[in-house]
Parts: structure tokens; C-alpha cells; sequence
């Protein structure tokens, strides 16, 4: 929990308590529905929940924001992001039903509200949203093609609707591929792990 507090010194008394309670209700799931690897939750913390919050590095979710978790796995990276935001909507899906399975299991354990568990392949979705969050599910124009269609076009937040994509390595290729207006963010701008010197987040606008 201390690398979350590094860098979030302004959670609330009830943040901390559902961020702290994050790793055993994983590593209890994880016994009986594999959601992670074993080597990575040695490093929960820091490779699963502060990787997920590079995003609250990026942009601060006003309430009343929509946002899809797509391809979600174990609930990453809107597990973090619905404790950090709670007035902000999260919809975690993905095809896989253990998974999805363990997302509810966690949400009702830490009470979020604002968390919507949906087992349901992403391409079938047809719910509207202001942003779609993910953690390299596949390459980003597949991507794209996938989850472009649902964000909205407007928004309120001070960058504007689209996707929020964790990534690691050289993506400069799948970038050029795409039409829309992107910007790349260097996680290790914000932590100073040596896991995240690799690590980025891209926000594709995809509105006209």
C-alpha cells in the first residue's frame, strides 16, 4: 500500500481502506481462478494497481463520466480507477465469464457501486461511453476498430473523449496506422520504478 500513497497522498480514509484491502482479495481469488501470473503478484502493488493509476495521472474523471473497461481480464485497470474515482461509472468487461466472476466478487467485496461487471465480447457491446480504458489487449488499431464506435462525441473532462491505453515497447508503427490525434505519455514521467521506464499511456481522440 505505501507505493500507492507515494504517489496519492489525498486519499480519503476510505480509499486507503479499499485499496488495502485489494491484494488479499486477489491473492484468495487468484488461489482458485487464475487472474494473474504468480511472478506478478509478488509485485501486485506496483505492476497491477499504481500501473492501472497511470491513468489518474492523466486526467481527473468528473462525475457523471462513463467509462469501459475493455478486455478488463481481473479488473484492471478499473478496479483502481473505480476506488480512485467513485463518481465516475466504470463498465469492466470482457468475454471470459471466470473473470468477470472474480470483477464482481472484488467490486461487492470493496463496495463500489459505480462498478458494472459485464460478461460480453467487447465487439458486441453497444452502450455509449466517454472513454474506454484497457491494458494492451491487442494491437491498438485492432483495437480501435473494436471500441471506436462507442465513445461519445462532446465530453466534460478537461481531455477530450476517446481511449486511454496502457502499453509497454515500441508502438510507434500501430500509431501510424491510426487517423486520429494521439498523445503518448511516459509513465516513468510520473513513478520512478524501473518497471514503468518502458511503460505508456496513449489518449486517442477518435471525435470529429
Amino acid at each position: 500500500m505505501e507505493i500507492i500513497q507515494r504517489y496519492f497522498s489525498e486519499l480519503s480514509s476510505r480509499q486507503k481502506e479499499q485499496f488495502a484491502a485489494l491484494e488479499a482479495l486477489y491473492t484468495e481469488w487468484n488461489a482458485q481462478i487464475n487472474v494473474i501470473s504468480r511472478k506478478d503478484i509478488e509485485h501486485f502493488y506496483e505492476r497491477h494497481v499504481l500501473h492501472s493509476l497511470g491513468i489518474a495521472k492523466v486526467i481527473t474523471f468528473e462525475a457523471g463520466t462513463n467509462v469501459l473497461d475493455a478486455g478488463t481480464g481481473g479488473g484492471f485497470p478499473g478496479i483502481p480507477l473505480a476506488i480512485m474515482f467513485p463518481g465516475t461509472r466504470f463498465i469492466l468487461a470482457d468475454s471470459i465469464g471466470k473473470k468477470i466472476k472474480v470483477v464482481q466478487a472484488v467490486a461487492d467485496a470493496l463496495g463500489l457501486p459505480n462498478v458494472y461487471a459485464r460478461h460480453v465480447r467487447v465487439d458486441e457491446m453497444k452502450e455509449k461511453v466517454d472513454f474506454v480504458v484497457s491494458r494492451a489487449v491487442t494491437a491498438l488499431p485492432q483495437f480501435v476498430y473494436m471500441v471506436g464506435r462507442l465513445i461519445n462525441q462532446g465530453g466534460i473532462n478537461a481531455i477530450k473523449n476517446g481511449i486511454l491505453y496502457l502499453k509497454g515497447g515500441d508502438f510507434e508503427e500501430e500509431l501510424d496506422q491510426l487517423h486520429s490525434k494521439s498523445v503518448v505519455y511516459n509513465l516513468s514521467d510520473f513513478f520512478g520504478e524501473s518497471f514503468f521506464e518502458t511503460k505508456k499511456l496513449v489518449h486517442l481522440s477518435l471525435l470529429r
